[in-house]
């Protein structure tokens, strides 16, 4: 029998205020949802269209950042270098800056005056009302997520490794691919999960950029200001679940690699 002491029950109850606060909105939005309209909104083309763009667009804007968000993330655990500490502000501050200002930002940028928009345009390319630009908001505000993931798990590596392969005569990008990153792999697929999903939940810098396409938290909106309550919350509703299936696929995925490691791990 475990027995709790005043302090215990204390953390206790605050832990549960916490979890109740936490799930206490869901459960009003679930129950409040009654089967038949969840069901008519399920089979509603328009809101599968934006769960299927908010879907593919912050995988497609994680999935391309990565590619510069992993070696960054390597250099930031591995390298000291002058003003470190700035590059490491420069990259937390789209965390900070309300998401309005941050689809501002983004807008001035791919816009046919800004230097990015220019350079699409040159090409018969508008960013503004484009998967495009939405990929881009997504990316700028979600990509913080995924490089300090990623620097912690790579800043976890024992240097000696790296060092020990070196020596070995492997280069460096050899020591790169075959030890730094698969010893922060779990890291790096945390970082990945964790900007993918934040990139899916953004509103504020994205409805600047692009009401429409309307990707589902736009759409979300767009029928609560419209309708009001009632005709969103069934979307609401759906986009959780969907989201949370797709988090359990990446989670299980992600789990599913990890044992087959350690598997693999034991047998060498």
């Amino acid at each position: 029998m475990i027995r709790y002491n005043p302090f215990s029950w204390i953390l206790l109850v605050l832990s549960s205020l916490v979890l109740l606060f936490i799930l206490a909105p869901l459960a009003g939005l679930f129950i409040h949802t009654a089967p038949s309209d969840f069901f008519e909104t399920a089979g509603d083309r328009e809101v599968q269209q934006s769960i299927w763009l908010t879907l593919w667009v912050s995988f497609t804007a994680t999935f391309i950042s990565a590619l510069g968000a992993v070696p960054l993330a390597w250099f930031m655990a591995r390298r000291n270098f002058p003003l470190k500490n700035v590059v490491q502000g420069i990259i937390d501050l789209p965390v900070v800056l309300p998401h309005t200002a941050a689809g501002i930002a983004i807008l001035g940028f791919i816009s046919r005056d800004g230097a990015l928009g220019r350079a699409a345009d040159a090409v018969g390319l508008n960013l503004i009302n484009n998967p495009a630009g939405i990929a881009l908001a997504m990316a700028f505000v979600s990509l913080p997520f995924f490089i300090n993931s990623a620097r912690d798990g790579f800043a976890a590596v024992p240097e000696k490794l790296e060092k020990a392969g070196l020596n070995l005569g492997a280069s460096r990008s050899r020591v790169f691919f075959t030890i730094s990153i698969p010893l922060a792999r779990q890291s790096i697929i945390t970082g990945f999960v964790m900007m993918f999903a934040r990139g899916m939940s953004e509103f504020g810098a994205v409805v600047i950029v692009a009401y429409h396409p309307m990707i589902a938290p736009v759409l979300i909106y767009e029928r609560f200001s419209s309708y009001g309550l009632s005709y969103s919350r069934p979307a609401s509703v759906l986009f959780i679940l969907v989201a949370l299936l797709v988090f359990i696929m990446l989670r299980l995925v992600a789990r599913r690699k990890k044992i087959t490691q350690i598997t693999d791990d034991a047998e060498a």
